[in-house]
């Protein structure tokens, strides 16, 4: 099993459930809001004044077969909009309960 962390502008989230559904990933838990920069170029999403937006945030757990087709629906849709920001690293789930 994998984790696969998701951080992304809230404009997103109907976008990023999409993308979980059609790879056949039912659970999940959503951060709602969060806050962050990009570590390369993004924008900040704070929420203040000078940077109104904000992000979320979304982890699933998933079987190892299935990552590749999050990663690749997630990349396309970090492609068609990339000022908006969208990142998502996975890691290994070592037991669930």
């Amino acid at each position: 099993m994998k984790s696969i962390f998701i951080a992304y502008d809230q404009a997103h989230h109907e976008h990023i459930i999409e993308a979980l559904d059609k790879s056949g990933c039912r659970g999940f838990t959503s951060f709602g809001t969060v806050q962050g920069r990009g570590s390369v170029k993004g924008e900040p999403h704070y929420g203040s004044h000078a940077w109104p937006s904000l992000a979320s945030a979304i982890i699933t757990i998933v079987e190892d077969s299935k990552v590749e087709q999050v990663l690749a629906r997630l990349r396309a849709l970090d492609e068609e909009k990339p000022r908006l920001g969208l990142r998502a690293f996975v890691w290994t789930v070592e037991q669930t309960l």
